[in-house]
C-alpha cells in the first residue's frame, strides 16, 4: 500500500490515530521495553503514512515511552532493575513522609479523595482496567492531592522530579488483576487514614503501596527483556 493510500484526509487525526495505536502496544507490553521501531513498519500497522508516524513518535519521546538514538532511530524506553529500584526506593520515603504530614496537618480533602478513590474502582471491575489513561490520570491526581496536603513546597517538588510518569502508565497497563485490586484497596485505607488522622497508619500504608506497585513493575519488566536488533 502506498504512503498516499494510507495517509487520511486530516493529517492531525493520522498522527493521533498513529500516536494512539503505537502507545497502545508500548503499555500492553506488545511492543517490549529496548525495541527499536521502525517507520516504515510503524506506518505499515498503523495504516498512516510515515509523516504521522514521525509525530507520533515525538509526542511518545516527549512523554517519556520512547527515546531517539541518532543515527539509529527510536527505541522503546526501558529501565534496568537498578534505575527502577532507585526510583521506587526514593518515592517509599517521601511519599510516606508528605502522607504523613498530611495526616498531621489535617488539611486533605478526605471526600474528594474518596470520590477519587471510587472513580478508579469504577475504572478497574474486578482489577481489569477499561481505560489505562484516565485511570492513570486520577491515581496521579490523587497522590499529588494528598502531597500537597502536606503544605511542603520543596518535597513537592523534589517528588515530582522522582516520579516516572511513564512508569506509572506500564503499571497499570501491566497489573495482574489481583495487584491492581490490592492497588486500589490501599487507596480507600489511604483515605481513612488521613480522615482519622494517624500519621503512623497513614505512612505505613503508603509505604506498602509504593512497595507493592515497584514490586508489580519489577516482575513485569523482568518477563520483557530489551532486544537488541538495531532499526
Amino acid at each position: 500500500m502506498s504512503d498516499a493510500n494510507r495517509d487520511h484526509p486530516d493529517t492531525v487525526h493520522a498522527a493521533d490515530h498513529a500516536y494512539r495505536l503505537i502507545r497502545e502496544e508500548i503499555l500492553s507490553g506488545r511492543r517490549a521495553a529496548g525495541e527499536w521501531l521502525r517507520e516504515s513498519e510503524m506506518a505499515e500497522s498503523t495504516r498512516v503514512s510515515r509523516t504521522p508516524v514521525r509525530e507520533a513518535f515525538r509526542r511518545l519521546t516527549a512523554e517519556g515511552l520512547v527515546r531517539y538514538e541518532r543515527h539509529r532511530g527510536v527505541q522503546v524506553q526501558s529501565w534496568s532493575e537498578r534505575d527502577l529500584d532507585e526510583i521506587f526506593s526514593l518515592r517509599s520515603v517521601l511519599e510516606p513522609w508528605g502522607c504523613r504530614l498530611a495526616a498531621i496537618a489535617g488539611t486533605a480533602d478526605v471526600t474528594k479523595l474518596n470520590e477519587m478513590a471510587c472513580r478508579m474502582d469504577e475504572l478497574a471491575p474486578g482489577g481489569h482496567p477499561s481505560d489505562v489513561d484516565k485511570l492513570t490520570e486520577l491515581n496521579n491526581q490523587f497522590h499529588q492531592m494528598i502531597l500537597k496536603s502536606a503544605d511542603n513546597e520543596r518535597l513537592n517538588n523534589v517528588t515530582a522530579s522522582v516520579i516516572q510518569v511513564p512508569l506509572v502508565w506500564r503499571t497499570f497497563a501491566r497489573y495482574t488483576p489481583e495487584a491492581l485490586l490490592r492497588s486500589l484497596a490501599h487507596h480507600h485505607e489511604l483515605v481513612t487514614a488521613l480522615a482519622a488522622g494517624d500519621e503512623n497508619w497513614a505512612e505505613s500504608v503508603m509505604r506498602s503501596h509504593i512497595r507493592a506497585a515497584w514490586h508489580s513493575i519489577r516482575s513485569t519488566e523482568k518477563t520483557t527483556p530489551p532486544t537488541e536488533s538495531a532499526s
